[in-house]
Formats: C-alpha cells, sequence, structure tokens
C-alpha cells in the first residue's frame, strides 16, 4: 500500500477515537486536503478493500485495513516517542516519525520498540 493510504487509514483511526462517525469530509478537514482528493483515496481504499462506505457517508474498516491503521499509528506512537526521549524536539518528532513510519523494516521497528521501553 502506497504512504498516502497508510495516511488516510491512520488519519480515520485517529478520529473514530475522537468521533463514532467518520466521514470522507472529516478526512479532509483533519488531513488539510481537498474532498475530490480524498474521495479518490476512498475509492482506492475500498478498491484494495481496507474500507466500506456505508449508506450515511460513514466508513468502517474491514479487518485488513483496521490492522493496517493500527500498524501505521503504533509505529507513529512508537516513534515519536523514542525521537522525544532521544532529545529532539516534540514537533520534529512528530514530523520525523509521521515520515519514517511508511517505510521503517518489521525488524527495524521491532528494535526501536524495545530501545522505546527500555528508555522508560
Amino acid at each position: 500500500m502506497r504512504e498516502s493510504g497508510e495516511m488516510y487509514l491512520e488519519t480515520i483511526l485517529v478520529l473514530k477515537g475522537k468521533k463514532h462517525l467518520v466521514r470522507a469530509i472529516d478526512v479532509a478537514e483533519e488531513m488539510g486536503l481537498s474532498r475530490p482528493s480524498v474521495s479518490r483515496g476512498m475509492a482506492k481504499l475500498r478498491e484494495n478493500e481496507c474500507i466500506i462506505v456505508e449508506e450515511d457517508g460513514n466508513l468502517v474498516f474491514t479487518e485488513k485495513g483496521e490492522a493496517i491503521a493500527k500498524k501505521i499509528y503504533e509505529r507513529h506512537q512508537v516513534l515519536s516517542s523514542l525521537f522525544m526521549k532521544l532529545g529532539v524536539s516534540e514537533k520534529t518528532a512528530l514530523e520525523d516519525a509521521c515520515r519514517i513510519e511508511h517505510v521503517i523494516s518489521d525488524e527495524t521497528f521491532a528494535a526501536m520498540k524495545i530501545c522505546e521501553k527500555k528508555l522508560k
């Protein structure tokens, strides 16, 4: 899956934590993107069987989509926490984590997760 798809899924997950119903317009507003861009992204997520769009516009994860969203979100949380524990400013840590979470290998992430826990 491409980085943009992962970002959409992560954003949906975060929004679902704030409110029960999430629609494409909510994703567009949260990400600062145009409605047409998000509509294209949602269409790709439907094609990849990551989300279902209900009749009322509510976005619902499939099992596959939820697993990807949770994986990316965990990476974001662990990486940003680790970077801040290393003395990186919160702003930079969050920005770097957002970029790295999409390309880091499972092996390297697992090692970084262990390091982050040890630094608590």
